[in-house]
């Protein structure tokens, strides 16, 4: 049996890949259908994409939301809508789950940041 605050937890979805000029109307506006909505926590990054968690009062209007709005164009994006994993922490400002992740600014993967040794004799 799962705690009433999991479960809750759970009634989460995130939206991302959201306009900059959205507003927290415009969230309910698209969800309000598959459920009571109990709280739109809306983030305006400086850059976008904005994104945002909605809560439902129960789990089967989370999993519909995902179900009927994942992948349906919005302002000209595609909005990306799914049952929230964890807590907002886990999202980083665009949008996507942190951890891992293409080579960032030094282009590809690989090495652990210690450059190779120049040759010669070795230290000591």
């Amino acid at each position: 049996r799962r705690a009433r605050s999991e479960l809750l937890k759970m009634a989460r979805i995130y939206v991302g890949n959201l306009p900059l000029d959205i507003r927290t109307k415009d969230i309910d506006d698209l969800f309000y259908k598959y459920g009571r909505i109990r709280d739109i926590d809306l983030k305006n990054p400086s850059r976008p994409p904005a994104f945002a968690f909605v809560s439902f009062d129960e789990y089967r209007a989370a999993e519909d939301a995902v179900r009927g709005r994942d992948g349906v164009q919005f302002e000209g994006s595609k909005l990306r809508v799914e049952i929230s994993r964890g807590t907002q922490d886990a999202y980083d400002d665009r949008g996507g789950g942190r951890g891992g992740g293409g080579g960032g600014y030094h282009g590809g993967g690989g090495g652990g940041g210690v450059p190779p040794p120049r040759g010669g004799a070795p230290p000591g």
